[in-house]
Parts: C-alpha cells; structure tokens; sequence
C-alpha cells in the first residue's frame, strides 16, 4: 500500500453478479468505517469501464467488497494486476480456484482435507434422474451466498425441478447432516469457530436477513472439533493460496465425531454485511470494524 499519510482508497461494490445487492451492502459498510478510519474513499459501482474509471481516479488502494462472478473469481483482480493497483484479498489464480467449488474439492483432497462426494452434472440429467443416491445438494459450482440451492430429501421419490436461471452445468454434492460451523484466517492465523443456527436451510436469507439465523460464537463444541476447524480453515487457505481474509465453512455430523467434519467451500470475499460472519470473528479476537477493514488495505499489494 502507498506510504501517503491519508490514502486513496476505491471501494469497489455492487457489479453484474447474482450476489449484487449483498456486494452494495458490504460496500457501503467498509467504505463508511474506512472514512471513520481517515482514508479518502470512493465508492465504485463495477460496470464494463471499470479500468477506465479507476485509471481516472488513480486510487493508492482498491479495497474489493464484491462478490460473486468477475468480483470474485479472478477477473476483477487481474484486471487490478494489470492496472498495477494494489489491491485487498486473494489474487487471481486463488479467487479463480477458490470460486470454483469442484476445482476447490481437489485442492483440499491433494492437500489431505476431507470433503463429501460431488459431481459435476447437466442441468436436464439432473432433472432426469438421481444423479446421486438422497439425499443431495443440487447448486452452482461457481457462485456464493446459497444462490440457488436445492436440498433433495431422502426417500424423494422424483428429481427435483429447478429453475429456469439456473445455470446448464451444476454441482450435485451429498448431503452431509449436522451443524454449520465456519472459521475466518486473516493473514497467517485462524481467528475461531462460529456455529450457525437456523430454523432450516442455511440460505440466502438465512445468511443476509436480520433474525434468519444465529451465531453462536465461539462454537459450543468439543475441542477437538473446534481445533481440527482452525487447523483446516487455515490449511485450506494456504493451499489456495489465499491472501488478506478467507473464510472457510464446514458441515458437523457430530455423531460421527472427527469423522463426521467435512469442508464444504472456502470464501475469499467474505461478506461483510451487519450480519456478517467475519467481521464478528474478528471482532471477538478485539478488532473493531473499522481496524479489520484498515488492516486489509494495509494488507493490500499485487502479484498476489
């Protein structure tokens, strides 16, 4: 990040993506505890004259709070890398694998993480027959926030029917039953566990609406399970190759104990909404918002 005393900062938010309006949420958040901190920020709708319009205003840092496709998956950062912008969490070759659910898979297997058994399949198979033996999780490999998540229940007798906007390819992922716990790395360090409570599905307003779901923090659970969280979130982000702040989010049979812990996808633009995960993580480890967000520009650079 640039030496100057009162850094500019561009805060890139909103964008083309299906996650738009938690990316608005999430920006106008950072870029408001960023002026709290003292930096000189603006905020930047993503459109197609992104290069143009950062080239215009010549920020010192771009602090990315988008989510979703070409904010999150390597795009928007190699264009940053081009641009010679320093810029705040992963890079392109870790946003791009990291955004992909089925490459991330076979980064965690190479690196000895456990993980559940998925395919990659057509949208009209899927719709055609079980693909998987029920129960099963039908979603998009590449995008966020349970956009378009459907849980097929054992003993279902049909395939499920989905969505004309879904996309033609999908991700079909046994079901693992349990808790949802999640665990935040910032630099070279996991933070803690948060165990996410809900009355059903772990969905998109589950995640982004008040009241839709409840975080127990730090997680009531066994220390084994709660180390082997740590130890994992924070392996899966160096086997990525993550930089500034990941999230990694697990499934918990606890029935089966140790066994029963399984890595489910690792997020390298948390959100950070009101109702954000990482952000009361690193508030429990005594970070307030606006430190957590000041850390990650100080954390900026390129060729991540």
């Amino acid at each position: 990040m640039s030496s100057r005393a009162n850094p500019k900062v561009a805060v890139l938010l909103g964008g083309p993506s299906a996650e738009r309006e938690v990316s608005l949420s999430s920006g106008r958040e950072c870029a408001a505890a960023l002026r709290d901190e003292g930096f000189q920020v603006t905020e930047v709708d993503a459109g197609p004259d992104l290069a143009q319009v950062l080239t215009a205003l010549a920020p010192d840092v771009v602090f990315n709070a988008l989510h979703g496709r070409w904010g999150e998956d390597g795009c928007v950062q190699g264009l940053l890398e081009w641009l010679g912008i320093p810029y705040t969490h992963s890079g392109v070759l870790s946003s791009a694998l990291a955004m992909d659910k089925e490459r991330t898979k076979q980064v965690y297997r190479a690196a000895g993480l456990p993980v559940v058994d998925s395919l990659l399949a057509d949208k009209s198979e899927i719709e055609a027959r079980h693909v998987l033996a029920p129960p099963y999780v039908v979603k998009p490999y590449n995008e966020g926030s349970s956009v378009g998540v459907y849980l097929v229940q054992e003993g279902a007798n049909t395939p499920p029917r989905l969505a004309a906007e879904m996309p033609e390819t999908l991700m079909v992922e046994a079901y693992v039953p349990g808790r949802e716990l999640t665990t935040t790395v910032m630099g070279d360090r996991a933070l803690t566990v948060t165990d996410i409570l809900t009355d059903g599905w772990y969905d998109y307003d589950a995640k982004y609406k008040e009241g839709g779901s409840r975080h127990v923090l730090p997680a009531e659970v066994p220390q084994e399970i709660f180390d082997a969280c740590l130890d994992y979130a924070l392996r899966a982000h160096e086997a990525l190759g993550c930089r500034g702040t990941s999230r990694t989010d697990f499934r918990w049979d606890e029935s089966r104990g140790l066994a029963g812990l399984v890595l489910l996808e690792t997020n390298t633009q948390p959100g950070m909404t009101p109702t954000s995960l990482v952000p009361e993580q690193a508030q429990h480890l005594g970070y307030s918002f606006g430190q957590f967000c000041r850390w990650l520009v100080e954390d900026a650079s390129c060729n991540r």
